[in-house]
Parts: structure tokens; sequence; C-alpha cells
């Protein structure tokens, strides 16, 4: 694992979650079923509707990204408070 904190360039699905991204000049396809990180994301459904509040927006993921020539990365990107920008946070491999 290594800490990055680099921007990256995101684009996301109509629903919200990670397609694709550009991470130094490479591209890479979210090749897996992205997973929001956020504090709520372990609460089961049943019990959501009990909150008082609803659950915060998710504005971080961590997904797998796979490159052209083959190479395989594990993502967590979060979308920054003004929302025009995604942060590279950390990179697996």
């Amino acid at each position: 694992m290594s800490l990055i904190n680099e921007t990256v360039a995101v684009w996301v699905s109509p629903e919200g979650s990670p397609v694709r991204l550009v991470w130094r000049a490479r591209r890479f396809r979210v090749t897996d079923t992205p997973t929001p990180l956020t504090a709520s994301a372990s609460l089961p459904d049943e019990l959501l509707h009990f909150l008082t509040h609803p659950p915060k927006p998710v504005a971080a993921w961590r997904c797998q990204g796979t490159a052209d020539d083959g190479t395989s990365l594990v993502f967590d990107i979060q979308h920054d408070d003004g929302g025009a920008r995604w942060q590279l946070l950390r990179a697996y491999d």
C-alpha cells in the first residue's frame, strides 16, 4: 500500500460510482464493484430506515482498476468538499 494524496481524474456512472480513472497519465477501467467508504456503509439496509438522520453521501470509494496492459491496482479515491476534484488517497498492488 502506498499513501498517494494526488489529484486523479474520475468518471462516474449515473448512480455516482466510479467507472474509469486516469492517474499519472495511465487509464484504468474499474473492473469490480466499487465499495463506498462511508461510516454508514457497514450498516444493514434494514437498519437504515430507523436512523433519524440520513446517511452521509458517498464521498469516497475503493475500487479495482485495470490498465490496458493488464496491470490491476486497488484505489481509494475521495471526492473533495468543493465537489470538483477527486483525490487518490491510496493505491494497493
